[in-house]
């Protein structure tokens, strides 16, 4: 099992944990390192928390389909003429 040399490490590993990015070899590793440390846990939960803060206080505004569409049609377009 790997042993996280320095907290810069853990932070990446963590948050692709947390972003689902890891593979399930390297997932079972990091959840047994988080278990077996009492700070790794407090980080987890405090990153946890602070990602529940933000999405709480973002409001996605909708945009309409009309806008979707155009944009499609003009990828689309871009995408022929460089053929």
């Amino acid at each position: 099992m790997k042993n996280f040399q320095n907290g810069q490490d853990f932070t990446t590993r963590l948050n692709l944990l947390l972003d689902n990015e890891l593979t399930p070899e390297m997932e079972r590793e990091m959840l047994a390192e988080i278990k077996s440390n009492k700070k790794y846990r407090e980080l987890l939960s405090q990153e946890k928390s602070f990602r529940e803060f933000v999405k709480s206080r973002i409001h996605r505004k909708k945009v309409s389909p009309s806008l979707v569409q155009s944009i499609k049609a003009k990828i689309h377009s871009s995408g022929s003429s460089e053929l």
